[in-house]
C-alpha cells in the first residue's frame, strides 16, 4: 500500500464521523449533512457535536471532538470560522481529517490570519484539514455526502474540485450522463490537503480509473507535473481550470483566494505530461464519460472515424468539426463502398463517409438493417472510430420502441465481433420537447447500460475523441520512446 493509499483511506471510508454546527432548533447545514449520510447509507458512529444539547436528531451529542466515545475518521464542520481553529485544538489529536466548510478564511483579507491558525492548531494535532470554504465530500464507497441524490454504488471516475458548487454540478449534470465517481472531494482554499495530494491517492487507488480536477491554482506547480509525468497518462486525467485569462485570474482571485497560473504553462503541462485539458465543464463531464467507458488504445490512436445517421447536414457540419479537432471523416475505398451498395440500401441513402440513412431506412426490418451497414463498414472499412448519430425528433410517433432497442443490440453485437477495432459512441439529439427529451433520458440510460458513451450533440462527441486521441497519442509516443 502506498503512502498515499495509507493516509487518505480513511478520508473515503470513514468509520467514525462527527458534526459540529448542527443545530437543536432548526435545519442547519449540518443537520441536513446528517440526513444525507444516513440516507445514502452510512452505518458507523455519527457523532453531532454541541456545547450544552444532549441530544441533536436523535443522537447522543457531545460537547467536544475530544469526548467522543471513539476517536473521529471524519469530521463535518460548519462553525464561525474565528472557532474553527480552538475546536481543532481542543481535539487532543483524535480527528484524523476534518473538513472546514466554513468560510471567511484566507479567501478574504481579514480572514488570512485565521487560516494561518487554523493550519498551525491542525498541524499540532495531527489532523489534516480540507478546506476551509468548501462543501464536503461524496464517497460511495464511505457512504459520505455533502448533496443530495447520490448513488450509493461508487464508479471509477475521482473527482478533486476546488469550488463546491461546481462539484455539485459535476456529480448532478455526470449522474445523469451516466458518470460513476468513485468519489468527489472539494478543497476550497486548499489551505492543508491539496489538489496534489489527492491527485496521488487516486492515482494509487485500485476503484478510480479516471481522474478529473477543477483547479483555479495550482500552489505546487512543480509537484503537479512531477505526479502527471511519472503517472505516464496511465490513467487518464483531465484538468478543467479556471482562471486561464485575465478577467478569469481575478475572478479566481476573489473566489478562493487563489492565483491562476500563465495559459501558456497549462498548455505545456498538457503536452508534456499527457492530461487533457477542458474549455467547458459540459466537455469536462463528455471527455470523463468518454474515458470512464472507452480504453485508450495506444497501438493504434483515433484518426479515421466513420460518421452513421439520420441527417445529412449534421454529418456535414461534423465533418468539419471532426477535422478541425484533428480527426479525419473521408470517403470510403472501393471495398467498403463495394459492401455497402450491394445491400441495396432505399433511395436517399449515402453510403459514402459520413453514412446517412433516412428514418425509413433505419426502421428496415426493426432496426436490424443497422447491424448488416455496420458489418459491412467493420469488415471492410477498420475505421479508429464510429459514431452513431441519431435525430430523436425524426423517430418520434413513427418508430417502434423496439427499433431503437434493436440498433444498439446491432451495434453490441458487431463490436463484439470485430473486438478492439474501433471505439464505438452514440449522440442523441432532441429538439428539447419535454416527450423527446423523456424517450432520449431513457434510451441514454439503456445504452449506457451496455457501456456504450452518450453525447447531446456531434461536437460534444468529437471533443470527447479528441481527447481520447490525445492520450493514446502520448501513451504510444512513450512506449516508442
Amino acid at each position: 500500500m502506498t503512502d498515499a493509499l495509507r493516509e487518505f483511506t480513511p478520508l473515503f471510508e470513514p468509520k467514525t464521523v462527527a458534526v459540529v454546527g448542527a443545530s437543536t432548533k432548526s435545519a442547519a447545514l449540518p443537520n441536513i449533512f446528517i440526513k444525507r449520510i444516513q440516507k445514502l447509507g452510512f452505518k458507523g458512529p455519527i457523532y453531532p457535536i454541541h456545547p450544552t444539547a444532549a441530544e441533536i436528531d436523535g443522537l447522543p451529542a457531545y460537547k467536544t471532538l475530544a469526548d467522543t466515545p471513539e476517536p473521529v475518521d471524519y469530521a463535518f464542520i460548519a462553525i464561525a470560522a474565528a472557532q474553527v481553529a480552538p475546536l481543532i485544538e481542543a481535539a487532543k489529536g483524535r480527528v484524523r481529517f476534518a473538513q472546514v466548510v466554513s468560510s471567511g478564511f484566507g479567501e478574504v483579507e481579514e480572514g488570512k490570519f485565521l487560516q494561518e491558525a487554523l493550519i498551525v492548531a491542525a498541524k499540532a494535532s495531527g489532523t489534516r484539514v480540507l478546506g476551509p470554504n468548501c462543501l464536503g465530500i461524496y464517497t460511495p464507497r464511505g457512504k459520505i455526502t455533502f448533496t443530495d441524490n447520490c448513488p450509493p454504488e461508487p464508479g471509477s471516475i475521482g473527482i478533486i474540485s476546488q469550488s463546491g458548487g461546481l462539484g455539485t454540478d459535476i456529480i448532478r449534470r455526470g449522474i445523469n450522463r451516466g458518470l460513476g465517481f468513485s468519489g468527489l472531494v472539494s478543497v476550497g482554499n486548499a489551505a492543508d490537503v491539496n489538489p496534489n495530494d489527492l491527485l496521488e491517492y487516486y492515482l494509487a487507488d485500485p476503484q478510480t480509473q479516471v481522474i478529473g480536477m477543477y483547479l483555479e491554482t495550482a500552489k505546487d506547480g512543480r509537484r503537479l507535473f512531477n505526479i502527471l509525468r511519472a503517472a505516464q497518462a496511465q490513467k487518464p486525467v483531465v484538468i478543467l481550470k479556471g482562471g486561464r485569462t485575465a478577467q478569469g485570474l481575478a475572478a479566481a482571485a476573489s473566489h478562493t483566494g487563489s492565483l491562476a497560473g500563465d495559459e501558456r504553462a497549462w498548455l505545456a503541462l498538457s503536452a508534456q505530461t499527457g492530461c487533457v485539458l477542458a474549455e467547458t465543464l459540459e466537455d469536462f463531464l463528455d471527455m470523463l464519460g468518454a474515458f470512464q467507458r472507452l480504453t485508450p488504445r495506444p497501438d493504434h490512436p483515433i484518426h479515421r472515424v466513420v460518421l452513421f445517421g439520420n441527417g445529412g447536414g449534421t454529418s456535414v457540419l461534423a465533418t468539419d468539426f471532426f477535422a478541425r479537432v484533428g480527426l479525419d471523416v473521408i470517403p470510403f475505398e472501393a471495398p467498403t463502398l463495394g459492401a455497402l451498395a450491394a445491400l441495396k440500401l432505399p433511395p436517399g441513402s449515402s453510403i459514402t463517409n459520413p453514412v446517412d440513412c433516412p428514418v425509413g431506412t433505419l426502421q428496415q426490418d426493426e432496426g436490424r438493417v443497422a447491424q448488416k451497414i455496420l458489418d459491412a463498414i467493420y469488415s471492410h472499412g477498420a475505421p479508429d472510430a464510429l459514431v452513431v448519430h441519431l435525430n430523436m425528433v425524426a423517430f418520434a410517433g413513427r418508430t417502434k420502441p423496439e427499433v431503437l432497442d434493436n440498433l444498439m443490440q446491432a451495434v453490441v453485437r458487431v463490436q463484439s465481433q470485430y473486438p478492439n477495432q474501433s471505439h464505438f459512441v452514440l449522440v442523441l439529439r432532441s429538439d428539447g420537447d419535454p416527450e423527446i427529451e423523456a424517450r432520449k433520458r431513457d434510451f441514454r440510460a439503456r445504452a449506457v447500460a451496455l457501456g456504450i458513451p452518450v453525447f447531446d450533440e456531434m461536437s460534444n462527441a468529437g471533443r470527447a475523441l479528441a481527447a481520447l486521441a490525445q492520450v493514446e497519442r502520448f501513451r504510444r509516443a512513450r512506449k516508442l520512446a
